[in-house]
């Protein structure tokens, strides 16, 4: 057993290289052992490109080893035709009779599909080495697929007095609590999560962009609260430049109000309905179901922050406290979770938070 957690070990870490490029694809790693030696790995680098398992076998420099091998892979290999073919069928074909599996796959077209074909073809199967630890790695593709909902993460920053903005200021610019390496930081997860999604005063407040300019990776989708419509039309989240959903109470009339000319792409602006009369987590977690996001960053302002507290939707909470002192405004979201990690970043201290 723990020569087999020795390999899935290996798997997790080769997995990660994909962290933030597979979507909708899980992240996988995966290594083929002869005589206890890794002689080939690979890991899924991107959606539509080969799957570990496929890159773990191309690797191996002499195929007459297969047979003699064993193959790990830290996720089920898949047994459906997507947009590569399936790679349980590969293991098969190319002779391999040991598969050790971390984790089965919770996708409903795999869903124990894969194993179920490596059996029956006489593959020797071991599944469950170091499960916890691969369910880990793709918690964003688990929950997705078994609570169908995206992964939730909490971010905010504070004052040193529990202050999460000033009462009011007089421009649309923020005030930043944080330093400029905690401000990295939050657009380097940014790149990481599928969405990114703030509330109507947020906007108004500070007109922010929610892209990844201090960070080079991929803009993640904006998802915008704007109840009635006061949200300014030349505001930077409608310009249309990045995919943005819009939740309000009358997308028609909405749709009215907003100067075509504005937007450079009106494809990339989505307005759904949501009835805010009732709890608007659950409707906001549908919807972004709907639209196949797994991950979401949920980072202001406190009312929203705090209705998906409230309602229990969260998965992890980031918590930045700056040094910078407010002594009245609207205070910081309350907040009750299991402290996992707190690290200093410059000036600010930062608390990890899980919802247990």
């Amino acid at each position: 057993m723990k020569i087999h957690e020795k390999y899935i070990k290996r798997c997790i870490s080769l997995a990660r290289n994909g962290f933030g490029s597979t979507y909708p694809n899980p992240m996988v790693g995966s290594v083929v052992v002869h005589k206890n030696k890794i002689i080939g790995e690979g890991w899924h680098q991107k959606a539509g490109l080969p799957h570990a398992e496929v890159n773990a076998i191309n690797a191996v420099a002499d195929e007459s080893l297969l047979p003699q091998s064993t193959i790990y892979v830290s996720l089920e290999p898949c047994s459906h035709f997507g947009k590569t073919p399936p790679c349980s069928d590969l293991i098969i074909a190319k002779g391999i009779k040991k598969v050790v599996i971390g984790t089965v796959d919770p996708f409903a077209k795999v869903a124990g599909r894969g194993i179920k074909k490596l059996m029956d073809a006489g593959c020797e199967v071991a599944v469950g080495i170091l499960e916890k630890e691969c369910r880990e790695l793709n918690k964003r593709f688990f929950t997705f697929h078994q609570e169908r909902r995206p992964y939730i993460i909490l971010k905010w920053a504070q004052t040193s007095d529990g202050f999460i903005a000033p009462e009011s200021k007089d421009n649309r610019e923020p005030v930043w609590i944080t330093g400029s390496t905690s401000r990295q930081l939050v657009h380097k997860w940014r790149a990481e999560e599928q969405a990114i999604l703030v509330g109507t005063n947020t906007v108004i407040a500070d007109n922010p962009k929610l892209n990844t300019r201090l960070w080079k990776g991929p803009d993640p989708v904006r998802v915008v609260l704007d109840r009635s419509g006061r949200i300014p039309k030349k505001s930077a989240v409608l310009d249309g430049s990045v995919k943005t959903i819009v939740f309000t109470e009358k997308p028609n009339s909405y749709s009215s109000e907003i100067d075509p000319g504005s937007l450079q792409n009106h494809e990339n602006l989505i307005l759904k309905e949501l009835d805010f009369g009732k709890e608007i987590a659950p409707q906001i977690c549908e919807v972004l179901y709907q639209n196949e996001l797994q991950s979401v960053i949920i980072e202001g302002g406190a009312r929203t922050i705090q209705s998906f507290i409230d309602a229990g939707l969260w998965d992890e909470a980031r918590v930045f406290t700056g040094k910078a002192t407010f002594n009245s405004g609207i205070d910081s979201p309350k907040l009750k979770g299991k402290l996992i990690h707190e690290q200093e970043i410059g000036d600010d201290n930062l608390k990890f938070y899980i919802n247990d």
